[in-house]
């Protein structure tokens, strides 16, 4: 029993991390085209989520469960709710894998079908969202059984979470 619990936050922790990571990369710029990254200077940084301080991930909420002072009900829904996302999204998992190795064949030609492999892409992209649509709606699903008292710690651990780890004076 504990094994099955153990999988099934780290599956939750997987798509929390699937969906934070999923941001569109930037275009790249030319060397020389305006707003580009001059030779010898770093890349801008990536793009924060910007649903991360909205959102909680449930193994924070599940690893907190004591704290927070969840009952029973809200732990029985949390664990059937995180429970039935990670079943979905291992299906879509497959499934996504399926359609990217789809759309690498159809561009594995020296001469690509522009509009095939665009309709391939787009099969690609409809398995990403709903993927993130999955994960936004768990997110959504656990916030609101959580009470008020119980977001605000939260996002106090949250942030003392953050505090922990940014550099002190002199440590960069």
């Amino acid at each position: 029993m504990k094994a099955l619990i153990a999988i099934m936050f780290a599956a939750a922790f997987v798509i929390v991390s699937i969906v934070a990571g999923q941001q569109p990369a930037p275009m790249p710029h030319p060397p020389d085209a305006p707003g580009a990254d001059g030779p010898g200077q770093p890349p801008h940084p990536p793009n924060p989520d910007p649903l991360a301080h909205l959102m909680f991930p449930p193994d924070m909420i599940m690893g907190h469960a004591r704290q927070l002072n969840l009952t029973d009900e809200q732990k029985a829904f949390m664990r059937g709710e995180i429970q039935k996302t990670t079943v979905a999204f291992q299906e879509l998992q497959w499934k996504l894998q399926d359609q990217m190795e789809l759309l690498q064949e159809t561009m594995k030609s020296s001469s690509v079908n522009e509009q095939q492999a665009l309709a391939q892409l787009d099969r690609v992209l409809d398995v990403e969202r709903e993927i993130k649509r999955l994960h936004i709606g768990l997110a959504v699903r656990l916030k609101n059984r959580l009470t008020p008292e119980q977001q605000e710690q939260l996002n106090k651990m949250r942030m003392d979470h953050h505090e922990r780890m940014q550099p002190g004076p002199g440590e960069m």
